[in-house]
């Protein structure tokens, strides 16, 4: 369901719920399901009120004023509607009902800010500027103030006026009163303080005149010190100069002393450092050529001893070395004498087993007989030796030498 809605020439229509991000203003719309509008009059409202203010002398006095504020509803053109100060009074100060024409809490506001800054002004004037030299200019600055601070409520002055200030006479008079007062004691305390002043002229003259007097004394005593000053000084500086030169002539004597005693020391450091340097280097010489025919001495015999077992031990390794290779040689001879009579056991044994069997008609036992000479021939050349006894009716054919005279075995 919606509803047209038309507002009043004065009265502007807020509306807000769905579809709108913030608030809408119009003076004709429809109201939809999900949203709300309120009705705001935007027709200016007269405030009358008085003042109670005080100046900068502290007198107090009471300024009547009435201002006509509303809305603003156009930027100053007069063609152009202001929605940003519409929107600022239908946010903060719209009435809670459409058929109220202001709030009390707009009247509070206006109320306050007109005292305020009226009171506010005042205080920093005097009477004489607040009520007759800057009337125009007074209520001007108030009247501007007041406005820069309803414009952050969507509002504007309309018209304002201001009615003659009414100082109060009672509280005039006194301090019209305390002024006499304040005035006849300012003249007491203004006539005492001159009094004061040239009796203390006179003293301060007076005074001055014995300081001039002691001053001249003073100076004068002054002068004879410092006379007897530079004298003790002179005087002191001839004792200090005379003092000086003394210690420094005794000082150069003992530091010549010191310095003739220094050298002497030195020289016979010198003298007995040469003497004890000669001795020790004569006994080092002697000693060191002791140590060198010692020590030559002591390698010669030692070489000699070396050579002499260095020839022992070659007598001996030769003669250890000749036994061992005659000794070798004997095991050697024994060696083949053993392997040519085990051969010669072995080729009898052959010889046997081949004379028992019968005798081949191609002459093979002639042949193996031949074999059998010239194995026993090569061991006799080998070895030197001679057959054994058994053996010698083999030598059928005659008797054969070799080359070494000894008798072989013919083939």
């Amino acid at each position: 369901m919606a509803t047209f809605r038309v507002a009043r020439a004065s009265v502007y229509l807020a509306i807000t719920g769905w579809g709108i991000d913030d608030v809408k203003l119009a003076k004709k719309a429809w109201a939809w399901v999900g949203q709300r509008y309120r009705r705001y009059s935007v027709a200016p409202v007269s405030y009358e009120m008085e003042v109670d203010a005080m100046s900068s002398e502290k007198l107090p006095f009471v300024l009547g004023a009435a201002f006509t504020v509303g809305p603003r509803i156009d930027g100053g053109d007069g063609d152009k509607r202001d929605d940003d100060a519409l929107l600022r009074y239908a946010k903060l100060l719209a009435p809670r009902r459409s058929s109220e024409r202001e709030s009390s809490h707009v009247r509070e506001l206006v109320k306050g800010v007109i005292e305020g800054q009226t009171r506010v002004l005042a205080a920093g004037m005097t009477m004489e500027q607040t009520i007759h030299q800057g009337n125009k200019g007074f209520r001007k600055e108030v009247f501007d103030h007041v406005q820069l601070y309803l414009d952050k409520f969507g509002l504007y002055i309309y018209a304002a006026s201001f009615k003659k200030a009414k100082v109060d006479m009672v509280v005039g008079d006194k301090e019209r009163e305390g002024m006499k007062l304040q005035k006849a004691a300012e003249v007491d305390a203004q006539t005492k303080v001159i009094s004061a002043r040239q009796e203390a002229v006179a003293m301060k003259e007076q005074a001055k005149a014995q300081a001039e007097v002691k001053v001249v004394e003073n100076e004068r005593g002054a002068l004879v010190v410092a006379a007897m000053g530079k004298l003790a000084t002179k005087k002191a500086g001839w004792d200090q100069k005379t003092g000086l030169a003394e210690v420094e002539a005794a000082m150069a004597v003992a530091i010549r002393e010191a310095e003739l005693q220094m050298e002497l020391e030195r020289r016979k450091t010198k003298c007995l450092t040469e003497k004890l340097r000669d001795e020790q280097l004569s006994k080092a010489t002697v000693a060191y050529d002791t140590q060198v025919l010692e020590s030559n001495g002591a390698w010669y015999s030692r070489q000699k001893m070396a050579e002499a077992a260095l020839f022992e031990q070659a007598k001996s390794a030769e003669a250890w070395l000749f036994g061992e290779v005659k000794a070798a040689e004997a095991r050697k001879a024994q060696a083949d004498a053993r392997f040519l009579e085990l051969k010669l056991a072995e080729d009898a044994k052959l010889y046997a087993s081949q004379k028992q069997a019968p005798r081949p008609r191609d002459g093979g036992e002639a042949s193996a007989m031949q074999q059998a000479c010239k194995v026993l021939s090569a061991a006799q050349e080998q070895a030197g030796t001679v057959p054994p006894a058994w053996m010698g009716g083999l030598a059928t054919n005659g008797d054969a030498k070799g080359s070494d005279g000894r008798r072989r075995v013919p083939i």
